[in-house]
């Protein structure tokens, strides 16, 4: 399976970028509901698994929270291996903005 990689600079400390990113998903799929189906998360500790459908199919991943980035790393299926980038921007705007 392909993957992706998104880093993002956190200046609120760990704890403070769990607790905004606890809504992380629902946010997501409140902006993309024409897009984004089927939406998960789960917390442990300052990591979170996530996965969610698009165009039918499934994305995965773990979005780990630490001191000053947070990191997404992610897998989708080789029949969406061409918007790989465009998923990885896309986590990666929703994570900027939610990180201010």
């Amino acid at each position: 399976m392909p993957k992706f990689n998104v880093s993002v600079p956190n200046p609120l400390g760990r704890e403070a970028a769990i607790e905004k990113l606890q809504f992380f998903s629902a946010k997501v799929q409140e902006q993309n509901a024409d897009k984004i189906k089927d939406v998960e998360q789960r917390w442990e500790e300052n990591q979170m698994h996530f996965g969610f459908k698009t165009l039918g199919l499934k994305i995965t991943g773990t979005m780990t929270v630490e001191d000053s980035a947070v990191r997404v790393d992610g897998d989708v299926p080789f029949a969406a291996a061409m918007f790989k980038g465009q998923i990885a921007s896309a986590i990666e705007g929703q994570l900027q903005r939610l990180l201010r």
